[in-house]
């Protein structure tokens, strides 16, 4: 009988595809902004690569983008902005209402390098949950923070945002800013799993809503392969996406809170979860339908 052989290193980076684009996109957004301001990237003579921030940035002195959730903190408080902040508002707005807006928390967002180390020593240490916090509270800080910004005239979570202090610390330097990233690490580690980002982000609940009914990049479900083995739902930083019912209804991954991080496709011992095109999806499953009448 021949021994059993572990996976080679293609294998492997294979499986890790997803993790490892994750990683290029985040880090490379945060060498672009820190190549510019400290090495003068430029795209041509006198115009810089990218200027700003996750908050408002500009490309190639051209495209300007803003987060749409800072600039309805601001609007709120009752300042007015410039038109070039609110058309890249709009810009961003509608790239994520195409691709779906939690792309930005798993493709993007420099803080989901720090809880996915703290989730990934969590399980390796096995260190079980203090307490269980219902993930609709990410909504309510949402709305907290939308609330306190009409009311104090401050944009609220912007103040205290952990995103806009790490981008902070690594492109000007190191503060106290990174007190509240041991912090977030910490809290995923020691308390709560997910605990940033799968609870209380309210930046997070803002993109779920983004691109809920619009995203065209969804995560495809084959029924007819699954066997339920739950190899999916065990590595999914948002399992409760992951509802078979659901699933088999529609035919793809539908909730605005799934973040196509596509940690769920390679672990799939079947091949019944893939990346695709929702018209696309919609056609196989029109099709299939037919062929299950026809039968």
């Amino acid at each position: 009988m021949s021994a059993h052989r572990s996976p080679g290193l293609g294998a492997r980076l294979w499986s890790w595809r997803y993790l490892v684009l994750r990683r290029l996109s985040q880090f490379g957004f945060l060498l672009l902004f820190f190549g510019t301001a400290h090495w003068g990237w430029q795209l041509a003579k006198n115009v810089p690569l990218l200027t700003g921030n996750l908050s408002a940035s500009e490309f190639i002195a051209l495209i300007p983008m803003a987060d749409p959730f800072a600039v309805l903190q601001i609007l709120l408080t009752g300042h007015m902005l410039q038109q070039e902040v609110l058309l890249g508002a709009a810009i961003v707005f509608g790239f994520y209402m195409l691709v779906g807006g939690r792309v930005y928390c798993a493709w993007v967002c420099p803080v989901n390098v720090v809880t996915d180390l703290a989730g990934w020593l969590r399980n390796r240490l096995q260190i079980p949950a203090l307490f269980i916090l219902n993930r609709i509270t990410r909504y309510f800080v949402l709305i907290a923070a939308l609330v306190l910004s009409a009311i104090t005239g401050v944009a609220a979570f912007e103040w205290v945002s952990p995103i806009s202090m790490m981008h902070r610390e690594i492109i000007f330097g190191f503060g106290l800013g990174f007190l509240a990233l041991l912090a977030i690490f910490l809290f995923d580690l020691l308390i709560l799993k997910h605990g940033w980002c799968g609870h209380l982000c309210p930046l997070g609940g803002f993109w779920s809503a983004v691109g809920r009914h619009t995203a065209q990049i969804r995560v495809r479900f084959d029924k007819d392969s699954c066997t339920h083995c739950g190899d999916c739902a065990k590595i999914c930083p948002e399992p409760q996406v992951l509802n078979l019912k659901r699933l088999e209804e529609v035919g793809y991954v539908f909730s605005g809170e799934c973040s196509n991080c596509g940690r769920c496709t390679p672990v799939c011992p079947e091949g019944s979860l893939r990346f695709d095109l929702r018209p696309l999806i919609g056609k196989h499953n029109a099709v299939a339908v037919r062929a299950g009448k026809g039968n």
